[in-house]
């Protein structure tokens, strides 16, 4: 399952985005009756999109700055044992600090898109029972604006599997219909707040391959199985991957609707 795409009100007919390991002048090779020829940027139709994408979790880093709260994937990471190596998410590419340079990079390539997820703790440190963080709208604000300056396009997934520990603790976040509330809250506060210049909206990232690893296997956080599928301490495999795919598909329509109706 691809991730749930919202479009603008502007239709567009088509929209394909490719991720390319590109070298200086965006080449690679093809092979046609045995030789090798150069693949050309030119050669791909008008407005064709060569882009690149990271999650949050992944690249930023900054784990506890400018009022971020615990996320699901730190509590998981910082368990001994989970990760091998210890390793975790706390710098990770520093993008958080590094961003200005990570988007040159990006230019540098010659790509014209970029997907990235937003950090829910990082905006809503504590869902609705907290405030907006400002310093988390600010960040995003900034790579947006910088990405326009390039001549990237953003396009933005609202959830890639993090959201603040808090969820998991008061209520197990996608097991509960909550869930599906907590994050039409987030998603309009996204939309109010970047879509002047956000044409692009992912709601969720592969919520079926979320629902494998964190509740069918295990080995995403909250790592919920039971056999044969795995050993962990709590979960049902036969019962919490249906209740949080039937949770995430709902919070996805009340999303989509209010983008519609609204944006």
């Amino acid at each position: 399952m691809q991730n749930l795409l919202l479009r603008q009100k502007v239709k567009y007919s088509y929209f394909i985005i490719c991720i390319f390991f590109l070298l200086q002048h965006v080449y690679s090779n093809k092979i046609i009756n045995g030789l090798e020829e150069e693949v050309k940027k030119s050669e791909f139709p008008n407005g064709f999109l060569f882009g690149t994408s990271t999650s949050a979790y992944q690249v930023e880093g900054a784990y506890i700055e400018d009022g971020r709260s615990l996320s699901n994937w730190d509590n998981y990471c910082h368990i001994s044992g989970r990760i091998p190596n210890g390793g975790s998410g706390d710098i990770a590419d520093d993008h958080y600090h590094r961003y200005l340079e990570d988007i040159d990079i990006m230019a540098s390539l010659g790509v014209n898109a970029y997907q990235f997820s937003i950090s829910w703790s990082r905006i809503l440190p504590r869902g609705k029972l907290g405030h907006v963080n400002p310093a988390g709208i600010k960040f995003y604000n900034n790579i947006i604006d910088n990405l326009l300056l390039k001549g990237i396009i953003p396009f933005v997934t609202i959830h890639h599997y993090d959201y603040p520990q808090e969820f998991e603790d008061r209520f197990q976040a996608w097991l509960s219909p909550l869930m599906q509330e907590e994050f039409v809250h987030f998603a309009e506060i996204c939309f109010k707040s970047f879509g002047n210049r956000v044409k692009y909206w992912a709601t969720l990232n592969e919520p079926n391959l979320y629902m494998e690893m964190a509740y069918l296997k295990g080995v995403f956080p909250p790592s919920h199985c039971s056999p044969p599928f795995g050993k962990c301490s709590y979960g049902n495999s036969d019962i919490e991957p249906l209740l949080v795919v039937h949770n995430s598909i709902l919070a996805h329509a009340k999303a989509v609707k209010i983008y519609r109706d609204q944006f």
